[in-house]
């Protein structure tokens, strides 16, 4: 029976069936199966959307459809590990948000999903992100590495901004920084004092594992 409800986990995700992602996370829960193979049935179902992505064989309504179906299930079995005493597990940890005054969330939704498929935790905060929402979330969860998305050259400084907010908050030596985005380069990267840039989705998570040595 647990195979069955992990086959339709993971055809939920595959399929971009939220309703049958709802049900089998919490059919994972009543039939107390292990919730680390949850996970990694979630997990290796988004990898192959996102191999799928990269090869060029699947397109970004795809990844967005896998992600925001695993988002579905999430909820319902981090709550689970909560309620046991356990905490989520990966690779690493990843805080992620779109910096202030900027409501793009394509490319940050997409590294984020593709950070998750390569094994990492994420914490996404969303769009619009304040230099302070990054800095607490920084000093809150403790993250292995920051990401920062900018779409616009109007909003880029505020890169800039956070860097020198964890450094003021005597955070920046815990925690890496990668940054992306159309108006970012790897120039200006390197000048806000940032450790990593990428110029494209895929490319996030392997400067991640980089950056950490995983």
């Amino acid at each position: 029976m647990s195979a069955e409800v992990l086959r339709d986990l993971q055809k939920a995700i595959l399929e971009y069936n939220g309703e049958l992602a709802v049900t089998s996370a919490k059919k994972v829960i009543e039939q107390g199966i292990d919730l680390n193979k949850a996970l990694e049935t979630m997990t290796d179902a988004v990898r192959q959307v996102g191999d799928g992505f990269e090869r060029g064989e699947l397109w970004l309504p795809d990844l967005i459809g896998a992600s925001d179906t695993m988002l579905k299930a999430m909820p319902i079995i981090e709550d689970a590990v909560s309620k046991a005493g356990g905490v989520m597990k990966g690779i690493g940890k990843v805080v992620i948000g779109t910096v202030y005054g900027d409501i793009h969330n394509i490319g940050k939704d997409m590294v984020a999903t593709l950070l998750r498929a390569a094994g990492f935790v994420v914490e996404d905060l969303g769009i619009n992100v304040s230099r302070d929402k990054f800095v607490d979330a920084v000093r809150r969860h403790r993250p292995d590495v920051l990401a920062m998305s900018a779409l616009m050259t109007t909003t880029v400084t505020g890169m800039r901004d956070v860097i020198e907010g964890i450094k003021e908050a005597d955070l920046r030596d815990k925690v890496k920084v990668i940054v992306g985005g159309a108006p970012v380069t790897e120039e200006y990267a390197q000048r806000i004092g940032a450790d990593g840039y990428d110029p494209t989705a895929p490319g996030a998570p392997k400067l991640a594992k980089r950056l950490l040595g995983v």
